[in-house]
């Protein structure tokens, strides 16, 4: 039985038996893994707290025949602690978690530039500088860019013809010319536009000045252009969604008190 080293972030956990559970983790080196963690939910195990979405561990692994088994945890960073502290920002990581398993399908196969889009996505909730649904939008738009399915927020996704456009496409693949046009077109706002673009290119300047609508906009665009390309929606993106609705009619309130 071979051992072998890794740092990963932990995605999900299933039950496996009475006291074990299966870990799936999005590793540096070796991509997107699952492995059995023995004994993690006894009260007395010794790291079944560092094999909990969010937490970003170094981890030791035995190979096996059907799953590799968890030998040694050590954790690198606590993400889960403060991100499950609030709600906004744990819909926004679950939503992220449940991305980044779906964008590494194939087990194995090096996901370098995922696995640091994913740690960085986490940091930023964990710094709390940015809306968590700003940052779960640059994360899915990004996280598609790496997959190979990068939106064009400026020329012709179909022509390359020169922008900027007014049309959106999520089957063509981004903005597109009159010439160009399919069904199912939308007509984003130009504050809108600025903001996906923002969003794709990590201008957090832009992305933080946005107003609520542009937000809104975006937010629907992206999960739309998401579930294209996935062929089927997160379970998680509802409950973020629901976020911005209740901190929309907040803000609503407040406008309206002032």
């Amino acid at each position: 039985m071979s051992l072998y080293r890794d740092e990963g972030v932990v995605l999900r956990t299933q039950k496996l038996g009475e006291a074990d559970r299966i870990v799936t983790l999005l590793t540096r080196e070796n991509g997107r893994i699952r492995a059995a963690a023995k004994g993690v939910r006894r009260t007395t195990s010794r790291f079944g707290a560092r094999l909990e979405p969010f937490m970003q561990v170094d981890v030791q692994l035995a190979t096996g025949r059907t799953l590799d088994v968890v030998t040694q945890v050590e954790t690198l960073s606590p993400y889960g602690t403060r991100i499950c502290a609030d709600y906004g920002r744990y819909t926004a990581g679950s939503a992220i978690l449940e991305t980044a398993e779906r964008l590494s399908a194939e087990e194995r196969e090096p996901a370098l530039q995922h696995y640091l889009l994913l740690v960085g996505a986490l940091r930023a909730l964990v710094g709390g500088e940015h809306d968590p649904a700003l940052v779960l939008d640059a994360y899915l738009l990004r996280g598609l860019a790496i997959a190979g399915f990068a939106p064009s927020f400026t020329d012709c996704a179909r022509c390359s013809a020169d922008g900027p456009h007014r049309l959106f496409s999520v089957q063509a693949g981004g903005m597109v010319c009159p010439a160009c046009r399919p069904a199912g077109t939308v007509a984003p706002s130009i504050d809108t536009v600025a903001l996906l673009s923002a969003l794709l290119t990590g201008d957090w300047e832009i992305a933080d000045a946005s107003g609520s609508r542009a937000r809104r906009e975006a937010s629907g665009i992206t999960a739309a252009f998401l579930q294209w390309h996935l062929e089927r929606g997160l379970r998680s993106l509802p409950l973020v969604e629901r976020v911005y609705r209740e901190r929309n009619v907040i803000d609503d309130e407040q406008v309206i008190q002032a």
